[in-house]
């Protein structure tokens, strides 16, 4: 099963011949889906797509039928994922992407992966090795630490970090954390209560989902 995983889009460059050089992921975070990529987790699913001579694709919103690139260099370091590719300018798409990238208008790099070797640590997936099949550039990253730096002035991490662990918010918890992700106070106030009403009634679990969704679009 395919799967994705967002950053905070961290550039070294980008030139104005569409080069960009950063970072797709970073180890040892816990994102709010429970999962922590561990050092490695790249290495024998980049090698495999060497050999077979298959390309990490550069997309747009994860959407197949939009690639904007090519990503030429991507190598495992310290820190996490360290790539370099090329947007092709003659693309109106990609052309588009670099001026938001460029403007500081998009958000974040996405990959979409395959998880083919994982274990648990207490409520934690930790991923020790995926099959990297695309990056994307994407307007709103949802991973948590890139969450957590939009919002630190709000002081939310603790917030962010007891949901990670699977832990309950209270309303007034979950209120500060929607309020540090956009919403207005009203509908960071009507979606806490539709959380906490939906908590521990699974028969009434996705008409509770369907009108938090509502809510946040409210």
């Amino acid at each position: 099963m395919m799967e994705t995983k967002d950053f905070a889009l961290e550039l070294k460059e980008i030139s104005p011949d569409g080069v960009v050089e950063g970072y797709a992921a970073i180890f040892g975070n816990i994102d709010l889906g429970g999962d922590r990529l561990s050092p490695g987790a790249f290495v024998e699913g980049l090698a495999a797509a060497t050999k077979a001579k298959r390309t990490i694709k550069m997309l747009w919103q994860h959407d197949p039928s939009a690639p904007i690139g090519v990503w030429d260099d991507l190598v495992e370091d310290r820190r996490g994922l360290k790539v370099k590719g090329r947007m092709i300018m003659d693309v109106p798409k990609a052309k588009e992407v670099h001026a938001l990238m460029k403007g500081g208008a998009i958000g974040g790099l996405s990959m979409g992966y395959r998880v083919t070797r994982w274990e648990y640590e207490e409520k934690i997936r930790v991923l020790h090795e995926v099959d990297l099949y695309e990056v994307s550039a994407v307007t709103f990253p949802m991973n948590e630490k890139a969450r957590i730096t939009a919002v630190k002035s709000d002081g939310i991490e603790d917030i962010v970090t007891k949901l990670a662990a699977g832990d309950r918010l209270t309303e007034r918890e979950f209120e500060r954390m929607a309020k540090g992700l956009g919403l207005s106070n009203s509908q960071a106030e009507r979606a806490a209560r539709i959380h906490l009403k939906g908590q521990g009634e699974p028969a009434t679990a996705a008409n509770d989902v369907a009108q938090f969704l509502a809510a946040l679009r409210a």
